[in-house]
């Protein structure tokens, strides 16, 4: 325990609101994918207590720039609705109050290297039989097996789970993608597999070990790629901004920026070729299918790059748009928000802290719930800050 903590913040539990209100969260997870799927759940009220190091908390905190405040928005994203516990795990003391939180808690998430929670006796047998309700999520990079030594980083995963080699142009090194992608979509799993076991509990009165690795999930999700390998022995490869079974589906030039083009029916097709003043297009036997535009696919976009140039994107967008051709420009974020704003989609939340001199922005919770919505309680917390409070709920 550290000697010194921040002055608390006078916060409880919060009150029964939410879909998940009732459901108390351990959260000893770092980073991206387990931050961010507890977050979610504590959006749907959820009591999270986010258990950080004392001195450096996650790693996020440290993760800038960008900044917002002096604290970087990397923490800030993935953080909201929580309280921040400083406990040292190598400890005694700060081991015995992290089982008492685990005592009372529905979920543990953790995603520390496989072994180290067995090693600070917080592993899932232990916690089993501390508190048989308990259910244990582990989220992992290559799983608890061979792979356990295995460093769980986005970026190798990308790696090595193939998706950069689906990703740019043909011939390239491979890419990234412009956000930490897996463990989005490790979070989202898990988070489905920590609600599955809480419904199963209502059954048998018990939890269960939820187990979610990034390479997994990414194989999951690379869905008609991977199936493609799966099914059909075929190993794909990039293609840029081209899709491997459908076109026309990429970025197209406009007379002033580029212009993205999905057009994935016959129908759909045929009025594009109405619009670009080549309604015979559609009747070539080269392209009458959706399979045989593919296979003529440098042949069609021949056809279609002159009569896309000669307008604007946005003059496009608002014709195709209208004729039921799915079209848009390529936008930047600050465009994309726009764009969201301007459709009447709620993107952003604001979040008053008196702790701090200006609002917390933040990025809305996209689950839309009529009865139980999002709610948006707490900003992120600072370091250690309902340590004293939470370590006199629990009696210690």
């Amino acid at each position: 325990m550290p000697s010194s903590q921040p002055a608390p913040r006078t916060t409880t539990a919060p009150p029964r609101e939410g879909a998940l209100s009732g459901i108390v969260v351990a959260d000893f997870g770092r980073v991206l994918a387990a931050p961010y799927m507890t977050m979610l759940l504590a959006d749907l009220g959820a009591d999270v207590i986010k258990i950080e190091r004392p001195g450096a908390g996650d790693d996020t905190r440290a993760w800038g720039p960008p900044f917002a405040g002096g604290e970087t928005t990397y923490f800030l994203g993935v953080n909201r609705n929580k309280r921040s516990v400083a406990l040292d795990l190598a400890t005694e003391q700060g081991c015995e109050a992290a089982r008492a939180v685990v005592a009372r808690a529905d979920v543990l998430v953790e995603n520390f290297r496989p072994g180290t929670m067995e090693r600070l006796g917080l592993g899932y047998e232990e916690m089993r039989a501390l508190n048989p309700r308990l259910v244990y999520c582990s989220v992992t990079g290559f799983g608890s097996g061979p792979g356990a030594a295995l460093p769980g980083y986005d970026l190798l995963v990308q790696a090595m789970g193939g998706l950069m080699s689906v990703t740019g142009e043909p011939g390239g090194q491979g890419t990234k993608t412009g956000v930490a992608l897996v463990d989005v979509i490790t979070g989202l799993h898990a988070g489905f597999g920590v609600l599955a076991a809480l419904r199963e509990r209502e059954h048998s009165g018990l939890g269960q070990r939820v187990e979610v690795s990034l390479l997994s999930s990414l194989l999951s999700a690379l869905t008609n790629q991977a199936s493609a390998y799966v099914a059909g022995g075929v190993v794909p490869g990039a293609m840029g901004n081209r899709h491997p079974s459908i076109t026309p589906y990429e970025v197209f030039t406009a007379k002033d920026r580029p212009l993205v083009l999905a057009v994935g029916t016959d129908r759909q097709f045929r009025t594009l070729c109405d619009h670009l003043g080549l309604p015979a297009l559609a009747d070539d036997e080269r392209f009458a299918g959706n399979a045989a535009r593919v296979a003529h696919r440098d042949a069609l976009l021949a056809e279609l790059a002159g009569p896309l140039a000669a307008r604007t994107a946005q003059e496009w967008f608002e014709e195709l748009t209208a004729a039921g051709i799915p079209c848009g420009p390529i936008n930047d974020l600050a465009a994309a928000f726009g764009l969201a704003e301007d459709l009447g989609l709620h993107t952003r939340v604001r979040i008053d802290d008196p702790r701090r001199p200006d609002p917390v922005e933040q990025v809305a919770n996209p689950v839309r719930l009529d009865a139980t919505p999002a709610a948006y309680r707490t900003a992120p917390p600072r370091l250690g800050e309902d340590t004293e409070a939470l370590l006199a709920e629990l009696g210690l």
